[in-house]
């Protein structure tokens, strides 16, 4: 096994891992917030919103990750091109980049996974305390943020830690579409290098201690939360 090359590509990688890293935090944060939102629409009693969430959820459920990148990337990224106010505009350089067609996609694929498992996670609460609340005169939007969401939360953690996971190996995909997130690099160093094994050996050993930090950091936050003895 060769690994002399770690000295002149080194930098590269880090930089590759802080691409994976930024896509995981912005499509984990706001792929959440939205799943947030079509949790609450599955359960909604309006039936235009319960079919629009299961609809959203079901399309996304059913179609692969790579189909939707790609869809973002050649599909959403070509039309935007076919637009000379948006070539010429701030946005361009940001509309140019595949980075950000990834996060999108991978921000909708949260919100359709994880959507479902708050639904699940929401239906978990104990009904007496959600019927405590009412009997206490608690608004319906305070209710959600003090009592409901936090208890389905805190039920869901060793969930979405799983999620979250996932998500971090989903990012890898974003190398399809030229991004040089830390898959990426790895391959672009074997093209380089002409080594078959030992950039993915160590991509593949920084995943997996992305994933451990993962799942370390949800197992202190689920030691830590309030909720846990509140009720």
């Amino acid at each position: 096994m060769n690994f002399e090359w770690l000295g002149e590509y080194g930098r590269m990688m880090v930089l590759g891992v802080m691409t994976t890293l930024q896509l995981l935090l912005i499509a984990g944060t706001l792929g959440f917030a939205l799943a947030v939102l079509v949790g609450f629409g599955r359960l909604s009693r309006q039936p235009f919103i319960a079919w629009l969430s299961l609809s959203f959820t079901n399309l996304i459920r059913g179609t692969p990750l790579l189909v939707q990148i790609y869809v973002m990337y050649y599909g959403v990224g070509s039309l935007f091109v076919s637009f000379p106010l948006l070539r010429d505009s701030w946005l361009w350089p940001y509309l140019r980049e595949g980075f950000w067609y990834v996060a999108l996609a991978l921000t909708l694929s949260v919100a359709g996974y994880v959507g479902e498992v708050i639904k699940g996670g929401l239906r978990g609460v104990p009904k007496g305390e959600l019927e405590a609340a009412r009997a206490l005169g608690m608004p319906r939007l305070l209710m959600i943020r003090r009592i409901w969401l936090p208890r389905a939360i805190f039920i869901l953690l060793p969930t979405l830690a799983g999620e979250s996971v996932m998500l971090l190996k989903s990012t890898a995909l974003a190398s399809t579409v030229a991004v040089m997130d830390a898959l990426g690099v790895a391959n672009l160093i074997r093209n380089q290098t002409f080594l078959t094994y030992e950039p993915l050996l160590v991509m593949a050993l920084i995943y997996l201690l992305l994933a451990m930090l993962i799942e370390r950091l949800f197992k202190r936050l689920e030691m830590r939360l309030p909720v846990r003895n509140a009720f």
